[in-house]
């Protein structure tokens, strides 16, 4: 399940469908994406092929990343059975 979103243009998109804050090569990878979040119960479900889900390290280590395209990564945490804080951000 998802909760809550960090990246208004991610949320935008989340709930409306609206892709025009992402770039758009991008929206098919962030589609697919968001929808294993929705299906998950845990990170661990995350774990599929070309998603490198991987958890982070220093002061983000409670979260986790999915890459998306060269440095974009949709990075969340986990709270019970569902994502929250969900971001869509360069992060290297």
């Amino acid at each position: 399940m998802i909760g809550s979103f960090r990246n208004k243009g991610l949320k935008r998109f989340a709930e409306t469908g609206d892709p025009s804050k992402l770039a758009s090569e991008n929206v098919k990878r962030v589609t697919n994406i968001l929808r294993a979040m929705v299906a998950a119960e845990k990170p661990e479900h995350l774990d599929l092929p070309g998603f490198k889900l991987h958890r982070l390290k220093g002061a983000d280590k409670n979260r986790y990343a999915i890459w998306v395209s060269g440095n974009y990564r949709i990075t969340f945490a986990w709270d019970g059975t569902d994502a929250i804080d969900i971001d869509l951000e360069d992060y290297h």
